[in-house]
């Protein structure tokens, strides 16, 4: 089921998550592929895995990431698409293993995702489309330094009032501690 229903809005980190696939191009190895987890809240992007095949491993490695870095509560939403990445055995047992409700797009209904299409629109506007990446490994680089240095730390949102999403959580946590 569509559990998100395009409600964007998170009161704090870590009750919606979205992901996605996107597609890179580069010379030594055709397409490569990106998969993303981005926490509603802050806009940031908390997991990612860049790989050559675009198999459930990719979409695993990058939610496992995110968990790492930030952890999904409970009672959490992850949200995707319907793909075979995010359908898979493997995924879903994943999911159910931690308590987290998948949610899912309507086939051929990209606005339920609009959050995580946004960033694959500003990550080829601003990084992919602008570079020709000779490697794989140049390609990953250029993604690192994108995500970790750029979009996460330096690039403003005006859906967060004009600051970064590292900002947005920074301030949410500096709230806290003055409760």
């Amino acid at each position: 089921p569509n559990l998100l229903e395009q409600d964007f809005f998170v009161e704090k980190p870590s009750k919606k998550w979205v992901g996605d696939i996107t597609y890179i191009y580069t010379r030594e190895t055709g397409w490569t592929y990106l998969a993303i987890v981005m926490d509603l809240f802050v806009l940031k992007v908390v997991g990612w895995t860049y790989g050559k095949n675009m198999t459930d491993d990719l979409v695993i490695g990058a939610f496992k990431k995110a968990l790492v870095n930030r952890g999904l509560d409970k009672d959490g939403i992850f949200h995707s698409d319907t793909g075979s990445q995010y359908t898979s055995n493997d995924f879903e047992h994943l999911l159910e293993e931690l308590g987290i409700k998948h949610s899912y797009s309507k086939k051929g209904y990209p606005y339920d995702n609009a959050s995580m299409e946004s960033f694959n629109a500003i990550l080829k506007k601003e990084e992919v489309n602008v570079n020709n990446y000779e490697t794989f490994n140049e390609a990953k680089l250029a993604i690192f330094e994108f995500i970790e240095s750029w979009y996460n730390n330096q690039r403003i949102h005006s859906s967060l009032g004009y600051i970064t999403p590292n900002q947005k959580y920074n301030n949410y946590i500096a709230n806290l501690a003055t409760i």
